[in-house]
């Protein structure tokens, strides 16, 4: 069997700045030490292996990318990408928190990524 993923972290130099982005833009509660628990489909769908500069990208999904993309703005975001669709595939998004980390959104929609 392949090893689930089943613990994530994502740094940044204020602890404070990043629990309120992801507070505000995503509705996760953080606790003591910056612990946070938060929902997961019953697995991963897919993922990429892709030649590119090291690094990883978490896709959250959320049911509008554009108004998702306004709120990531306004709590200090910046968009990297702007919402674009991948015929057959997906319609995604990537933007950096207010540290930096490259992190992707996939639109949804009843429970399942919206296909176009």
């Amino acid at each position: 069997m392949p090893a689930p993923i089943v613990f994530f972290d994502i740094a940044g130099p204020d602890a404070a700045t990043q629990a309120a982005f992801y507070r505000e833009v995503f509705g996760w509660a953080s606790g003591p030490g910056g612990v946070v628990t938060v929902p997961v489909t019953g697995s991963v769908l897919s993922g990429a292996l892709r030649q590119d500069p090291a690094g990883k990208v978490i896709y959250l999904g959320v049911q509008d990318i554009s108004a998702t993309l306004a709120d990531i703005l306004a709590h200090g975001g910046h968009i990297v990408q702007p919402r674009f669709e991948v015929t057959g595939v997906a319609v995604l998004a990537l933007f950096t928190d207010p540290a930096g980390n490259p992190m992707g959104l996939v639109e949804m929609v009843a429970g399942a990524p919206k296909v176009p």
